[in-house]
């Protein structure tokens, strides 16, 4: 068991909202949340943030906190082993763009050529991500690409969207999200997770064909999913797939 491991909170500690609970020998965080609407104590794990997450009623005490998650410790243990690993970025890694597996190459000082750029290789018949520079800045400079990727996408397919259904947005944010793919505000601002860049790309126009149509109706009520059928008919597919594979997308990227 990759998670096993024995917990070890002091009983005299004094729990506080947003706190993370340490485990003994273990990298599994628990984050502490007391809610004023909770009736009971929940444990829940969250594959995105890749921890655990208590909710604890306002009456509750540390003791009763304490005693529920070591009764519930190894059930807590199961759950994270169905978590899939993590996919740091490293050299001969395996990461998916636009829905296409792309294997990562450190490539070094590499004069001539820009920060990314992709090659194909016909002895493996696999494309690769080159990445230039020194290798400990390669993750942060492929994520940063990654993220100029999205936004380029994301941008191009917003648009398009926007225009076909009549409507206009102010600008488009891409962040890190790990609740939601896209949001919308009542300002015009669409926000999307860097993310959806490495989903297939009719995954990528999903997204931002259901935050365009939150331009005119901010529910998802029947008038706003008939927006979303008029701009991309076929939307149903990839809202299947997003549903089943896209907390998978969180791993890349993310430290073991």
């Amino acid at each position: 068991m990759r998670w096993a491991a024995r917990l070890n909170i002091s009983k005299k500690s004094m729990l506080r909202h947003g706190e993370e609970i340490a485990l003994e020998n273990c990298d599994i965080p628990i984050k502490f949340r007391r809610h004023p609407k909770a009736r009971r104590l929940t444990l829940r794990v969250s594959s995105t943030e890749r921890s655990a997450i208590v909710t604890v009623p306002q009456q509750c005490t540390d003791q009763e906190t304490i005693s529920f998650l070591e009764n519930h410790k190894n059930w807590l243990f199961q759950q994270f082993d169905k978590i899939p690993e993590a996919v740091p970025f490293a050299p001969d890694t395996i990461i998916p763009l636009r829905g296409v597996d792309h294997k990562l190459v450190f490539a070094g000082q590499a004069r001539g050529r820009g920060v990314v750029w992709l090659e194909e290789n016909p002895a493996t018949n696999l494309p690769e991500i080159h990445i230039n520079g020194r290798p400990q800045f390669a993750p942060r400079r492929l994520t940063k690409w990654l993220i100029d990727q999205a936004r380029k996408d994301l941008y191009e397919r917003s648009k398009w969207h926007s225009k076909n259904l009549g409507l206009s947005f102010n600008k488009i944010m891409i962040k890190d999200q790990r609740s939601r793919w896209g949001s919308c505000s009542s300002k015009g601002i669409l926000s999307y997770s860097w993310r959806l860049i490495l989903s297939p790309p009719d995954v990528l126009d999903y997204v931002a064909a259901h935050e365009v149509a939150h331009l005119a109706e901010m529910n998802h009520g029947p008038n706003f999913w008939k927006l979303v059928t008029q701009t991309l008919p076929t939307y149903k597919t990839a809202k299947d797939w997003l549903r089943e594979n896209g907390s998978d997308l969180h791993r890349y990227g993310a430290n073991d």
